[in-house]
C-alpha cells in the first residue's frame, strides 16, 4: 500500500506484513522523521483495469470529448453520496474539490485545474456512473498512476489514491448530511 507522510508528503510503501491485521498503521517518515497513522482496508483496494505499456506515451491535441468518446452518455452522480478529491502532496497539496458532475476532467487547464508543470493542459477525467468512479488517463504525456503502475483507466473506491504529475490525490465516497428544517 502507497501512502504519504502528513507532514512533507513523501510517499512510502507499507508492505503487507505492517498491514495485517491492523485497521490504523503509524509509520515514521524517512525524510522528516514525523510519525504519521493511515487507515488500513484490506477489502478495499483499488483495481487497475487497463495497465499502460511502460514505453507508451500520449499522443496530444486531442480533446477530452474525443478522448472519451460515447462511453460518457451512461454518466451519474451517486444518490446520497458525495465523492471529493484531496491533493495530499504535491504541488497542488491542500486542494480539495467536492465533485458535482458525473464527468470531471484534470489538468492544468481542465474542470479542476491542478498547476503542476508535468500534468497536461487534459491529463485525466473521472467518470461516475452511480457507485462506480472510474479513472482514465487522457493520453496525457507523463501518465496518471496508481500506485507504481501507470494506467489507462482504473475503478476507484473510498480512500483510493492515484498521482498525476508530482500530485497524489485521494478519492473519498462519504453519505451526504441529512438537512434538517
Amino acid at each position: 500500500m502507497r501512502v504519504s507522510c502528513s507532514h512533507c508528503g513523501k510517499a512510502h510503501a507499507l508492505s503487507e506484513a505492517q498491514l495485517k491485521g491492523h485497521a490504523r498503521v503509524k509509520f515514521v517518515c524517512a525524510r522528516c522523521g514525523q510519525p504519521t497513522v493511515v487507515e488500513s482496508n484490506p477489502a478495499d483496494h483499488t483495481q487497475v483495469l487497463l495497465p499502460q505499456p511502460s514505453f507508451a506515451r500520449g499522443a496530444g491535441g486531442r480533446s477530452p470529448s474525443a478522448l472519451l468518446g460515447a462511453d460518457k452518455r451512461d454518466l451519474r452522480l451517486p444518490e446520497g453520496k458525495t465523492i471529493s478529491l484531496s491533493v495530499i502532496s504535491g504541488p497542488a497539496k491542500g486542494l480539495v474539490q467536492t465533485i458535482d458532475k458525473p464527468l470531471i476532467v484534470l489538468g492544468r487547464t481542465a474542470d479542476i485545474s491542478i498547476n503542476d508543470p508535468k500534468v497536461s493542459r487534459w491529463h485525466c477525467a473521472l467518470e461516475v456512473q452511480g457507485d462506480s468512479v472510474r479513472l482514465r488517463d487522457l493520453d496525457s504525456s507523463n501518465g496518471t498512476f496508481v500506485g507504481e503502475e501507470r494506467v489507462r483507466s482504473a475503478e476507484l473506491r473510498h480512500l483510493s489514491e492515484f498521482r498525476l504529475g508530482s500530485c497524489l490525490i485521494l478519492v473519498t465516497i462519504t453519505p451526504k448530511l441529512a438537512t434538517r428544517r
